[in-house]
């Protein structure tokens, strides 16, 4: 269970006290495009990994820093928004209200010698200061 159900996000929602299964917030996106595209423009050190899972399949995927905010814009100028909802750091970290995409991309892929649809999840939260983008999930 967890027990710190503190709201570290932009989104003024209060947080879940208990680890509930049903954590959608909403339908439509909590965060600005534009406010995204600002935060994603002011550099590398405004973008973060928030949780040891993304931070595994970032290093998986073998992005940097800047592919990753790549990917967010991608995702949210070509993607699909899937939905907005509550994440945390586990086991009993603070909350965070984060949009979810979902972006196919073509790239090419080295074992098959060819460009392959892939498909990209991503899910982030901006931080309650509007400065930095927190990302939680990054996976294909």
């Amino acid at each position: 269970m967890v027990n710190n159900s503190s709201n570290i996000s932009a989104y003024e929602g209060k947080a879940p006290t208990s680890n509930d299964k049903n954590r959608i917030i909403s339908e439509v996106p909590l965060y600005n495009t534009a406010r995204i595209l600002e935060i994603l423009k002011e550099g590398d050190e405004n973008t973060i990994p928030w949780t040891r899972r993304c931070i595994q399949d970032i290093e998986c995927l073998s992005l940097d820093k800047s592919d990753v905010r790549t990917l967010i814009k991608d995702a949210i100028t070509n993607g699909t928004y899937k939905n907005s909802q509550w994440c945390t750091q586990k086991p009993a970290g603070p909350w965070a209200a984060c949009d979810a995409y979902q972006l196919f991309r073509s790239e090419w892929v080295q074992y098959a010698k060819k460009n392959m649809r892939i498909e990209y999840y991503v899910k982030f939260a901006i931080g309650k200061t509007g400065k930095i983008l927190l990302l939680v999930s990054c996976h294909t």
